[in-house]
């Protein structure tokens, strides 16, 4: 999926407007994080289990020349239909034709990121199949004219009190209590037939594995494997990187990606698809199809400061527990994926010309790589977009020579300190309360939230006096 034309400071600008949204993302992310806190406490084995993580997937990296040819050997013998995409749309493309070949007209779609990538459910609208979201949250998101804000909840930016107004709009028939349980019910009603009566079902996978050609999806809510199972057509979309070598791993590493996701232990349901229906089999689909799309995966497996993202397992725990996102939201990122991750991947996708603006909506602050469950260094690579913006020339104008004042400056130490001391005096001018208000300069950090006052002293000042700050303290 394209990025937003729109410039990501005017999203984050409209995200910090919107209190109902700040509501949303503190529900859930605050939610996630103590959930997952919760759940490293009873796992006392996670940091040897994450090293496991970071092992396997370095392993297949190096090697996933040969585990994509052994994954296609297999997969082919299970009587699936191995598909090659090198781009989105080329990906789109291959899915809607299936499509087509199986002469459908209701398309059922379980959550998938990869699919949002390609931008596959507007290539399935722009066909003319009726396309039925079956996640929970993406039913959510295809009633509101939405994109996913989280890769693990992509309705989160909506409040339950949104949900219900949406869902009494749109359902056949609404619920009346105004409780989750009773909202679920109406979707399950709403959604129910479509299940059993679509052509064709397509579904992500979070992993491949290599020795059966065996495609592996975890959910909570059981739409995949009710979405899977009636269709004829059975279409799994999945990124290059998601290989495992054996089932043995793709099981380790569901320890950390559950965890890391939803603070349990295990998802609700985790099933291995390998192939069509077979003699004896109750259910399933009469064609199995598997689209493995490069989009770029290649490109980074040649880069070396890149080559690390392709550890990736999808569990969100980065943008959870980021400050920015947990102000922003997912849509102020512009692209398929948000947070620190999304920040990372975007300008792979989409160009850094078009994107050199999210590597910058980061702190630095390095609890994104704390909590990745396959040690990723996402600041590293953040800081390398950074650079490689500034090299390209692509920094703007006022950027450049603001940084060159400052270089100046900083390189003068008396010039440094008294601009500092100027500058200290000069806000708390504008101080009340222990804050900054209205100073000129500072719009852009006021309009939304207050800025801190600076203490009576400088560091520096404090340090050459001797003075620990504790007196003079804050205005």
């Amino acid at each position: 999926m394209r990025a937003d034309p729109v410039s990501f400071q005017a999203r984050a600008d409209a995200a910090l407007a919107d209190p109902t949204l700040k509501l949303a993302i503190d529900r859930t992310t605050g939610t996630a994080e103590r959930k997952r806190a919760a759940a490293l406490a009873d796992f006392p084995q996670f940091a040897a289990a994450r090293e496991r993580g970071k092992r396997i997937k370095d392993h297949v990296v190096a090697h996933l020349d040969h585990y994509l040819a052994e994954f296609e050997r297999h997969a082919v013998a299970s009587g699936a239909q191995v598909h090659w995409a090198a781009t989105a749309d080329e990906a789109s493309r291959i899915v809607v034709e299936l499509c087509r070949q199986a002469g459908a007209r209701r398309v059922t779609r379980v959550k998938s990121m990869l699919g949002e990538e390609i931008g596959l459910p507007h290539a399935l609208d722009e066909a003319g199949f009726e396309r039925v979201e079956t996640d929970l949250a993406e039913h959510i998101v295809q009633l509101g004219g939405d994109r996913p804000s989280h890769i693990v909840w992509p309705s989160m930016h909506r409040t339950r009190e949104q949900v219900s107004a949406m869902f009494k709009r749109a359902h056949r028939v609404p619920h009346r209590d105004e409780t989750i349980e009773a909202m679920v019910d109406s979707a399950r009603r709403e959604l129910r037939d479509k299940f059993l009566s679509a052509d064709v079902a397509i579904s992500g996978a979070n992993f491949l594995v290599a020795d059966t050609g065996a495609t592996c999806t975890v959910t909570n809510e059981g739409n995949a494997e009710l979405t899977t199972s009636p269709p004829r057509v059975h279409i799994v979309t999945a990124g290059i990187e998601k290989l495992v070598p054996s089932t043995a791993h793709a099981f380790a590493l569901l320890r950390l990606l559950v965890r890391s996701a939803t603070g349990a232990e295990l998802t609700q349901y985790t099933t291995f698809h390998c192939g069509p229906r077979q003699p004896g089999d109750r259910d399933g689909p009469q064609a199995f199809h598997i689209v493995l799309v490069d989009n770029g995966r290649t490109r980074m497996l040649a880069q070396p400061d890149m080559r690390e993202m392709l550890r990736c397992i999808r569990c969100g725990a980065c943008m959870n527990h980021c400050v920015v996102f947990r102000q922003l939201g997912g849509h102020a990122y512009g692209g398929t994926y948000p947070g620190p991750m999304g920040a990372v991947l975007t300008p792979v996708f989409d160009g850094l010309d078009k994107s050199r603006d999210l590597p910058h909506a980061c702190t630095l602050n390095g609890k994104c790589r704390e909590v990745c469950p396959v040690d990723i260094p996402l600041p590293t690579l953040l800081r390398g977009w950074r650079d490689r913006s500034w090299r390209e020339g692509l920094e703007p104008a006022t950027m450049r020579f603001g940084l060159g004042v400052f270089a100046f400056v900083a390189s003068r130490p008396a010039l440094y300190r008294l601009g500092m001391s100027a500058a200290v005096r000069a806000m708390r001018l504008f101080g009340r309360g222990g804050w900054v208000r209205g100073m000129p300069g500072l719009g852009a950090w006021t309009r939304h939230r207050d800025f801190p006052a600076p203490a009576r002293k400088t560091f520096m000042a404090m340090l050459d006096a001797g003075d620990d700050g504790r007196a003079g303290g804050r205005r």
